[in-house]
C-alpha cells in the first residue's frame, strides 16, 4: 500500500537548480516511490537567518511504499548525497533541506519528524507551491485547504516563480 506525501524542498548554496532538480530526481529513483509531481521552482527571502543568499524552493507530490521513518532516513541520505552536512546548524544556508509536510494520513510527533509538518501555515515558501500543486487538498486533521491556508498566512514575504534560464 502507498501513501501520498508532499515534501518541501530549499536550496540557497551552490547551483540551488541543480540541487533541487537532483533531488527529485533521486527521489524519483526509489523502487518504492512513483507518481512523483513538482511544482515551480520559486525564490524566495531568507526567513529566520536574513543574512544569507535567496533560497530555491519547491513542493514535490510523490506516492511511496516507505514508511515514515523510513522515509525520513532516505530523505536525509539524499541531503547528505546532495552536500548537506550531518551538523547543520538550523536556518544555516545549505545545498539542500528535503522536509516531510504530510504523509497520508499520518500524525506523528516526535523529536526527530513532526507529521503534519508545524510550520506548513506560516511560511509562504510553502505554501506557494503548494497551492500551485494542489490548492484544495485538505492537510490531515486540520480541515483547512492549502488554498485557505495561503490566504490566511501572515508571512508576507516575497516568494516568486524563478524563471529557468536556458543557454540555447
Amino acid at each position: 500500500m502507498s501513501d501520498k506525501a508532499y515534501l518541501s524542498l530549499g536550496s540557497n548554496i551552490g547551483d540551488r537548480e541543480a540541487n533541487l532538480a537532483g533531488a527529485i530526481t533521486i527521489l524519483g529513483e526509489y523502487p518504492e516511490n512513483d507518481n512523483l509531481r513538482s511544482a515551480s521552482f520559486y525564490s524566495s527571502e531568507p526567513l529566520f537567518n536574513t543574512d544569507q543568499p535567496e533560497f530555491l524552493n519547491t513542493v514535490v507530490e510523490i506516492n511511496t511504499t516507505f514508511a515514515p521513518f523510513n522515509f525520513l532516513d532516505e530523505i536525509k541520505n539524499i541531503e547528505k548525497l546532495l552536500g548537506r552536512p550531518s551538523g547543520h546548524k538550523k536556518n544555516a544556508p545549505r545545498t539542500i533541506d528535503i522536509d516531510i509536510l504530510t504523509f497520508g494520513d499520518s500524525f506523528l510527533e516526535t523529536e526527530e519528524l513532526t507529521i503534519p509538518h508545524p510550520g506548513i501555515p506560516y511560511r509562504r515558501f510553502v505554501l506557494v507551491p503548494f497551492n500551485e500543486l494542489a490548492p484544495n487538498y485538505i492537510v490531515p486533521g486540520w480541515n483547512i485547504t492549502i488554498k485557505e491556508l495561503l490566504s490566511r498566512c501572515t508571512d508576507k514575504s516575497k516568494v516568486l516563480k524563478h524563471i529557468i534560464e536556458s543557454n540555447a
